[in-house]
């Protein structure tokens, strides 16, 4: 698992280090999480995650804080968190996470990128049941030594660790989240970034070209505000 999430990883990185508007979505789930569960980190596990990973995308600390009191606003629009689902080109399982204002629009615009790139929309389940969803926590390695950590997480609902160009990836389930955050803070490790990822059970091979056409119908799909994740099941 750990191998094939640092290199799709590093690949999504990339792409986002080419978009303008990776702050506007952090800022998004920003206001979700202070309208779910309040503005103040300390007593919202949700919120203090949100803000690792602003940090770790280099947001700066008074937009993070402007977001934060902009959520506590009642007159702060609010969004819904919806999950798409369908096969692009050559039978490519694809799962969009997006977060919206509008569901009218932003299925509209979901459905459209996947005809445009020869695929189709499908219903809630037709994908989800190929991808495991786990928990990745990813922090420096500094002086850790992997096995040790190994040893001393495993009861806080580890499954994998992996290091990579000096970082350590730490995967649990999806409902071991909390109990994870929460023993790597009483440890003081600080966390450059925390969310899910979806990882298919199975893996389609398929050559540069083809790849290259499900990249694109990705790529356009980033483009979108209110697309926040995209999983597929490309090798």
């Amino acid at each position: 698992m750990g191998r094939a999430f640092e290199f799709r990883k590093e690949r999504k990185f990339k792409r986002w280090d080419k978009m303008s508007k990776v702050f506007t979505r952090l800022g998004k789930e920003i206001v979700m999480a202070v309208k779910s569960g309040g503005p103040d980190p300390a007593s919202n596990p949700r919120l203090r995650t949100i803000i690792q990973n602003a940090k770790g995308a280099q947001m700066p600390k008074d937009r993070i804080e402007a977001a934060i009191k902009r959520a506590s606003n009642k007159d702060e629009k609010d969004y819904e968190e919806v999950v798409y689902e369908g096969y692009g080109p050559f039978g490519i399982a694809v799962v969009v996470e997006t977060s919206t204002d509008n569901i009218n629009r932003t299925v509209a615009n979901v459905r459209s990128y996947f005809s445009k790139a020869g695929g189709s929309l499908g219903t809630s389940g037709s994908v989800v049941f190929m991808f495991d969803r786990k928990a990745v926590f990813r922090f420096e390695k500094g002086e850790f030594d992997l096995e040790e950590l190994e040893f001393e997480l495993i009861d806080f609902g580890l499954v994998d660790i992996d290091e990579n160009e000096g970082e350590i990836f730490v995967y649990t389930e999806f409902e071991d989240f909390g109990t994870m955050q929460k023993a790597l803070e009483e440890r003081n490790i600080e966390v450059i970034s925390a969310d899910f990822q979806r990882f298919p059970s199975t893996l389609t091979e398929l050559d540069e070209e083809q790849e290259e056409i499900i990249n694109k119908m990705i790529e356009k799909m980033e483009e979108d505000d209110d697309v926040n994740q995209i999983f597929t099941n490309m090798a």
